[in-house]
């Protein structure tokens, strides 16, 4: 076991995969069996991700937790730590997400199990594990432990979960042949056909007792059909049976479809990749690339890792990863992310993290983790259900024996009955109800270049009703950009030509702008010598054979007269936030050079998404108030403006004593302590380490419009969420009724658990919908 043991009162996690968790019952007594485990502080389990997170306090014995696990017939594979690889995707591209003082789980599953190990969820019981998401380092024998939890890849008839239905399915058959031909033992025949089924049932429901839930499905499953057959109802208990694992299978299929929509995203990632060695290249398995190695991608391929383009430009279809419809054309170093399809040049990249650490599998754990940390409404329904089984368990026996007893009733009549609202009081479909709409959520998210980290952050996100916002690199790109090129003495293309020339070499912002619009202009820029930086008032060298001086206004002055006509529009500039140099050479005024930090192309749409949803925006900078009314005017956003960052964490504060629901979004480390402030912190693409590290949300590409998706799939996820309970209670009062009056019986019954439990499951899925 690579866990500390020590008991130093630290918390420390171990983290699973959990093979063979359908549903929401299965999760809960996963989570009761952990819990049962001295020195266990807290269990997060997911059924969407098929993961269980475990807080203990380090002397817990996880090898008992694993095996009390195991024997209820789930599988568990330890998920040791991912820690930050040296050179890999910056946290600015994504948020490292790992839990601090999170220790290694241990390498290799525990199967030690107890008696009764051959129970498995969903009736998995003839054959041995699946070992294809396994990493096992001893030999296992086939049919040891007699169950399956390999996720649902193939059809569904090749799994054992499909053929033991299958197999009850014929029995039955077979039964209602038979039966007819000798119907004096038709009874017998049927109760032989039902076993089949309800012999696993019964021993994951023995098992599931011992764990600490004595209320599982598989237990009023068992007690329903053994019932059944002492009231002489054999043929109906076998069929209830059948109907029963039909609905697991179909529970299996709908979340194996729920789990792959996220996982899908890993299959982006091309298999193998073409490694550069020696001058040579030759093709490898992509996750055999360490970081520092040199691949090559051809015009078309995928990108098989992360990593930086050391030759070569090209147009790199991001959608994958950031969900951003446009090619984006990148170069020498530029990053590019595993996923991505490079367009029409091919590039040589050098890998800045292994395939374990690349953006998409970051992206997939954060997801998964996410899934892990329950909202409000999820953990009020978790709260509900355990008093809602026992309240289901007592009305059932009431309604069996209360009539015969107080009235004289017939006791087969009413025990049939009380038997049937066993199977409808099963609260599978009401629990999923919340986690798998936001399970699906979560995906679709990620998948669209949202990341959102948890349940609660989903929930409340729909809740805001104010959101303030950073202003550079959030509201606006984040860098400086030519916005007006102005001539006075020479024309606008030499105004720039020799501008570029004073500038080249240069890594100054304001010097990068004037060189990226001269190279998207496509001019010849003059050579420069004597270069000389004046500090505070710009620089000055000889190009083409005069003396050229390139800076601010206030030191042109003092070297020519500055007509008034063009100190006005300078001014004018000035007052729009624009940062103006003017250029003189020869010691004659030859123009002017206009830039500005530019907002984002969809700032102003994205900010009028939210004032239509009904969303107070305000713009926290600590940028000039001139700069950032200018800004704040085009968009037609609240601006406060030279703020300290204490200055906006408290204007945060207050916004939240004024009774609203605060967001804040921004990317720079003066942004954390208003992120930490407000009730949901988002991040903008790009950002910072501790701004993402701080925030509860990140938006991967950028887009201000993409805050107010964050909310829309918020809200739409809170509807899907109410849909799914009403769904699950209406069903289940339906058919509470028409049982008590005699109208259905157990086919029914069993039928509005699994039916309603498939029905949510399907209605939640209709969120992986963009």
């Amino acid at each position: 076991m690579s866990d500390s043991r020590t008991n130093d009162g630290t918390s420390h996690q171990a983290r699973y995969k959990v093979g063979g968790m359908d549903c929401a019952s299965c999760a809960a007594k996963i989570d009761t069996a952990a819990r049962r485990i001295a020195g266990v502080e807290d269990v997060s389990v997911s059924v969407a991700a098929g993961t269980m997170t475990v807080s203990h306090d380090g002397s817990a014995d996880l090898a008992a937790m694993e095996k009390k696990v195991s024997g209820l017939g789930y599988s568990l594979r330890a998920l040791g730590k991912k820690g930050r690889v040296e050179g890999g995707v910056p946290s600015s591209v994504l948020p490292d997400i790992s839990p601090s003082g999170r220790e290694d789980a241990p390498s290799h599953d525990h199967h030690e199990h107890g008696p009764g190990c051959r129970h498995d969820h969903g009736g998995h019981h003839g054959g041995g594990h699946d070992h294809e998401d396994h990493d096992h380092d001893h030999a296992e024998i086939e049919g040891l432990h007699g169950h399956d939890h390999a996720p649902m890849d193939g059809p569904w008839w090749k799994s054992k979960k499909g053929r033991l239905t299958i197999v009850v399915g014929l029995a039955l058959v077979i039964a209602y042949g038979v039966g007819h031909l000798i119907p004096a033992y038709d009874s017998y025949i049927f109760t032989a056909a039902m076993l089949f089924g309800l012999v696993p049932i019964a021993r994951r429901a023995i098992m599931a007792a011992f764990a600490g839930t004595p209320f599982s499905i598989e237990m009023l499953m068992t007690i329903a059909a053994v019932g059944a057959v002492i009231i002489d109802a054999s043929e109906e208990a076998a069929a209830v049976v059948f109907l029963f694992l039909v609905g697991e299978l179909l529970e299996g299929v709908a979340a194996g479809k729920a789990r792959s929509g996220i996982q899908s995203l890993t299959a982006l990632v091309p298999k193998t990749a073409l490694l550069e060695e020696g001058g040579k290249t030759r093709e490898v398995p992509a996750e055999n690339l360490t970081v520092g190695s040199v691949i090559l991608v051809r015009p078309g391929d995928r990108i098989s890792a992360d990593g930086i383009i050391v030759a070569g430009t090209s147009a790199i279809d991001e959608a994958p990863v950031t969900g951003e419809s446009t090619p984006v054309s990148k170069s020498e170093g530029e990053q590019v992310f595993a996923g991505t399809i490079n367009g029409d040049a091919a590039l040589r990249i050098r890998v800045t993290a292994a395939a374990e650490d690349n953006t998409i599998a970051r992206v997939v754990r954060l997801v998964e983790e996410a899934q892990e940390k329950k909202a409000p409404t999820e953990r009020f329904i978790d709260r509900f259900s355990r008093y809602y089984t026992p309240g289901v368990v007592v009305v059932a026996a009431l309604v069996a024996i209360l009539p015969p007893l107080v009235v004289g009733a017939d006791w087969s009549e009413w025990v049939y009955k009380g038997l049937a609202i066993l199977l409808i009081g099963c609260p599978c479909a009401l629990v999923i109800s919340t986690p798998a709409a936001i399970a699906a959520s979560l995906s679709s998210g990620a998948r669209r270049g949202l990341l959102l980290k948890g349940g609660a952050v989903l929930e409340t996100l729909g809740k805001l009703t104010a959101v303030a916002f950073d202003k550079t690199g959030t509201l606006t790109l984040g860098k400086p950009q030519v916005t007006d090129v102005i001539a006075f003495g020479r024309n606008a293309d030499d105004v720039l030509r020799i501008s570029a020339a004073l500038e080249t070499g240069s890594s100054h912002p304001l010097a990068m702008a004037i060189l990226a619009r001269a190279a998207e202009y496509e001019l010849d820029i003059p050579a420069a010598s004597a270069a000389k930086a004046l500090g505070g008032k710009g620089v000055t060298a000889i190009v083409e054979g005069e003396e050229v001086f390139l800076g601010s206004p206030k030191a042109a002055v003092e070297r020519v007269s500055l007509p008034m006509a063009h100190s006005r529009r300078i001014t004018a500039l000035n007052d729009e936030g624009k940062t103006v140099s003017v250029l003189i050479v020869g010691g004659v005024l030859a123009g002017a050079i206009a830039m500005r930090d530019e907002p984002r192309v969809d700032a102003k749409s994205g900010l009028k998404l939210l004032a239509d949803a009904g969303v107070k925006t305000v713009m926290l900078t600590g940028d000039n108030a001139r700069t950032a009314e200018a800004i704040g005017k085009d968009l037609g956003i609240e601006v406060r403006a030279e703020l300290m960052p204490e200055d906006k964490s408290r204007i945060v504060g207050e916004l939240k004593r004024e009774g609203f629901v605060v967001g804040k979004v921004g990317d720079g480390i003066n942004d954390a302590p208003a992120l930490a402030a407000a009730d949901i912190g988002i991040a903008m693409g790009g950002g910072t380490d501790v701004a993402l590290e701080t925030a509860d949300a990140a938006v991967l590409h950028g887009r201000v419009s993409d805050i107010a998706a964050m909310i829309e799939l918020s809200k739409r996820t809170m509807r899907n969420i109410w849909q799914n309970i009403t769904i699950a209670l209406g069903l289940k009062a339906v058919f509470l009724v028409t049982t008590i009056i005699g109208v259905t019986g157990l086919w029914p019954a069993i039928l509005a658990d699994t039916g309603a439990t498939v029905l949510v499951t399907i209605n939640a899925l209709r969120l992986l919908r963009r």
